[in-house]
């Protein structure tokens, strides 16, 4: 494997955990090579990935290193196969995970968000873990997002690296925050952005 999409794995990993946007063991990453996708291991620490945690197989096809890929491969299969994306992060942002609770969409106040993101859709599936269902709903809504979030569980993120998918999910995450930061200020919000009306409609 290339050792410069080990280093990949590797940083992006660790900027996950160190930025609080997975538990030890939660999310997974992934790229697409063509007709291969390279996948964390299953159960192994996106924080502290050594290159055997790099688990490469087939794009539309089984073949032995399925039995180590995440036990979310299906999801990222789909995406790869409905998106031009190269890159896909599955992570666990504490604030939008909250947010998710509550709403249909996220709509970015800051500024930064606001002009990354726009809003990002909230989707749901009664089991949201590794299904056909939850692979189709997430790849038809990254169809027009860069980052949704699954209700309860996490955000999925696409890219064309995985330092892009990495900043869509650091910036959701950061704008929940300022959201959340904003509540609990408790003040009237002074709108800043042109074409505010927008914002409002969604």
């Amino acid at each position: 494997m290339d050792e410069r999409i080990i280093q990949q794995f590797l940083e992006v990993g660790r900027d996950l955990f160190e930025a609080d946007l997975v538990s030890s063991h939660g999310g997974n990453i992934s790229v697409r090579l063509g007709d291969r996708v390279v996948i964390k291991r299953r159960g192994a620490m996106l924080g502290r990935l050594k290159p055997h945690d790099l688990v490469e197989t087939g794009l539309a096809k089984n073949d032995s290193g399925v039995a180590l890929a995440s036990t979310e491969l299906l999801i990222h299969r789909t995406i790869y196969l409905s998106t031009p994306a190269l890159a896909v992060i599955h992570a666990h942002p504490r604030t939008a995970i909250a947010y998710s609770l509550s709403r249909d969409e996220i709509v970015p106040i800051d500024n930064e968000a606001s002009y990354l993101l726009k809003k990002i859709p909230v989707v749901s599936e009664e089991v949201p873990s590794g299904t056909k269902e939850m692979a189709e709903t997430l790849a038809n809504a990254l169809g027009a997002y860069k980052i949704v979030m699954l209700r309860g569980h996490g955000s999925f993120a696409i890219g064309q690296t995985l330092d892009e998918a990495f900043h869509w999910t650091s910036t959701l995450e950061e704008a929940c925050e300022i959201a959340l930061k904003a509540k609990l200020i408790g003040e009237t919000f002074i709108e800043y952005r042109g074409m505010s009306e927008g914002y409002k409609k969604w």
